[in-house]
């Protein structure tokens, strides 16, 4: 399968809901699902080189598999909310439970990159999660219950500002220019990760935009030093309740996952195998076929 399939499934709100889109690869009745959830303006089309290697590999074993990458709220193909203040964690945990429950996965292992890790922490540490949602097998990429402040500030720095650009290649640079910690990408790499982050800016120009809601900033910009140790003690008690088989992957010259965080997290909880990819910040993109076959050689051997 060369391209995936776009589905959607329906999430409740106080506003009366919105609908949350999601890809899906391989076998659409599998009861072995992989979950890939991506950062924070990211969007599922992330996946699709890890995705298609993931198929591949089960196709060549013999085994049903389907994985299955959302486009997070307020992202990608999905519905922007009405209340901006649903743009956090616990509210995206909530839409991962309602699509969940549509899949009805027997297994479920689940791939999360940044925000996508935290999101899955949650639903892994769950201490009575549905049978639905319990994770089998966890990948946490350049995640952890702390975020290191200097990672904040950078963040800060362009979250919200979706732009307007003449051509996909223009495009393509000015996001390389504030992701270029994803380490190593060739032009046509780095262009076919960009092409799905844009949309027509719909003035009629023919320029295009990035594709999220620039009011996902909104709930950032009132984060403070208490409401943050408030989170991260929160985290902490979610990723010590895990109890599935984890692997955290962290970029070597990550400023988000500090390598403090990183060893604490091998040593409680699910005490996470640790692996790290050099001349990587934050985050591994699972472009890099290193990246590609130690996810797969965890989740699927």
């Amino acid at each position: 399968m060369s391209e995936p399939t776009l589905e959607f499934v329906s999430c409740p709100d106080a506003q009366g809901g919105h609908r949350m889109a999601y890809w899906q690869w391989g076998q659409p009745d599998s009861c072995h699902v992989v979950l890939c959830v991506h950062g924070l303006t990211r969007q599922g089309r992330d996946f699709d080189v890890l995705a298609q290697a993931l198929c591949a590999h089960a196709a060549s074993g013999g085994q049903s598999l389907r994985v299955v990458c959302p486009d997070v709220v307020g992202r990608g193909k999905s519905d922007w909310l009405k209340d901006a203040t649903g743009y956090q964690i616990p509210h995206y945990a909530a839409d991962m439970l309602a699509l969940l429950q549509q899949l009805q996965p027997d297994t479920l292992d689940w791939l999360g990159t940044s925000m996508g890790g935290l999101i899955g922490m949650v639903v892994a540490g769950l201490p009575n999660a549905p049978a639905f949602a319990k994770v089998r097998r966890l990948v946490l990429n350049d995640v952890g219950p702390v975020i290191e402040a200097q990672a904040l500030q950078r963040i800060g720095q362009y979250l919200g500002k979706t732009g307007a650009f003449d051509s996909e290649q223009q495009a393509a640079d000015a996001l390389w220019a504030v992701a270029s910690s994803f380490g190593p990408h060739s032009p046509a790499q780095w262009l076919a990760l960009t092409r799905p982050m844009l949309k027509p800016l719909g003035d009629g120009s023919g320029r295009l935009t990035l594709h999220y809601d620039p009011a996902l900033a909104e709930p950032f910009k009132v984060i403070t030093a208490e409401s943050a140790a408030q989170s991260e003690a929160l985290m902490w008690q979610a990723y010590d309740r895990i109890t599935a088989q984890t692997l955290l992957i962290r970029g070597a010259d990550s400023d988000l996952l500090s390598p403090r965080t990183a060893l604490a997290m091998t040593g409680r909880g699910p005490r996470a195998r640790l692996l790290e990819f050099a001349g990587v910040g934050h985050a591994p993109t699972f472009v890099a076929k290193d990246q590609v076959n130690a996810v797969v050689s965890f989740l699927l051997d």
